[in-house]
């Protein structure tokens, strides 16, 4: 089963991205660096619930 994860900026945290992401045992969220059109700027994005 995959499930949707919302990813958010890590500078001012707006949900810009949703990735569908297989349910295993993972410990650590995923981190991406994409642009984020609010700081108008590539930021880190990380995995939220």
């Amino acid at each position: 089963m995959s499930k949707k994860m919302a990813l958010a900026c890590s500078v001012c945290g707006s949900r810009n991205y949703t990735k569908r992401v297989n349910e295993g045992n993972r410990t650590e969220r995923l981190e991406v660096k994409k642009f984020c059109k609010y700081c108008n700027q590539h930021t880190i994005h990380r995995e939220t619930k």
